[in-house]
């Protein structure tokens, strides 16, 4: 684990199974590329999970992708120098559905990528740096012979570890605190975030692993997530409206499948999250 040591934020992983004797916690900057050595230094394999996540509108979009970018070649630049075996780079499904071009009738697989000039026309920057992130992981990669290999999850479901909030189990908590106050109109591509890190491990014991992985597991439309929503807390208010959604097109993880990754159902990710975030106390106590 690559953190701040001292950091409260990183309290949650100290009280992880076997942390005392297993976890170090290095003081880390990605775009200082000096700091990173010490943390990577005799490593086997390097996770590269951090990414920041661009606001929708921001003055100066440059300001957010720039870490995201140099951040992720500053990681595998000096994975290459440390003689890392493999290193994982948990990029985003965003990296590859934002590409106008692609054929409507076809689910969308790993060879396909966001295109960049219609993130910008779309201001769409998280898509960007993701997609520029990891576009310059293995341009490098390939230019010095690194062993890289990417996951490309769509939004994650699922139990936290950590106490805040983040930004894909948000969209969740909305639904469920305040729900019935609101229209709710949406079709996402969901994975449970447990899945996610099994797909990790797979990308980096594997000795077959290479390139770029899909990994996503459902598509779900607002009507299905109301319903199954309801059918699990019969307490639970619906949105008072609820409209239909533009359809996305399919990805197909068939790749990562053949790795022998395999998902959770839908059902005990709703219900394992709804629990979790009762626990932390970020959703109302109501359902």
């Amino acid at each position: 684990m690559v953190g701040l040591a001292g950091d409260e934020k990183n309290d949650h992983l100290r009280k992880l199974e076997k942390a005392a004797e297993n976890l170090q916690l290095f003081k880390v900057e990605l775009l200082d590329y000096n700091s990173l050595h010490a943390a990577i230094a005799e490593c086997n394999g390097v996770f590269h999970v951090a990414s920041p996540v661009p606001a929708d509108r921001v003055a100066n979009p440059e300001v957010d992708i720039k870490p995201a970018v140099m951040g992720t070649l500053n990681v595998v630049r000096a994975c290459n120098e440390e003689k890392v075996k493999r290193v994982v780079v948990v990029s985003s499904a965003a990296a590859i559905v934002m590409n106008p071009n692609w054929p409507k009738d076809q689910p969308m697989v790993e060879s396909c990528w966001s295109d960049e000039e219609h993130c910008k026309n779309l201001e769409n920057w998280y898509c960007l740096s993701k997609t520029a992130a990891e576009i310059e992981a293995f341009d490098y990669a390939k230019t010095v012979g690194l062993d890289v290999v990417s996951i490309c999850p769509s939004i994650t479901f699922g139990p936290m570890l950590q106490p805040r909030l983040n930004s894909s189990s948000s969209l969740l908590v909305k639904i469920l605190n305040d729900g019935c106050e609101r229209s709710l109109s949406f079709v996402q591509r969901v994975v449970d975030v447990r899945v996610v890190a099994e797909a990790v491990l797979l990308a980096y014991e594997m000795p077959e692993a290479e390139g770029r992985y899909l990994c996503s597991a459902f598509m779900v439309d607002t009507r299905e997530l109301v319903d199954k929503l309801k059918f699990i807390y019969p307490n639970y208010s619906p949105p008072k409206k609820v409209t239909a959604a533009d359809k996305v097109q399919e990805l197909n993880c068939e790749k990562l499948r053949k790795l022998g990754w395999t998902t959770r159902p839908l059902e005990q990710t709703l219900a394992e999250s709804v629990q979790n975030y009762l626990e932390k106390g970020i959703l109302d106590p109501h359902l």
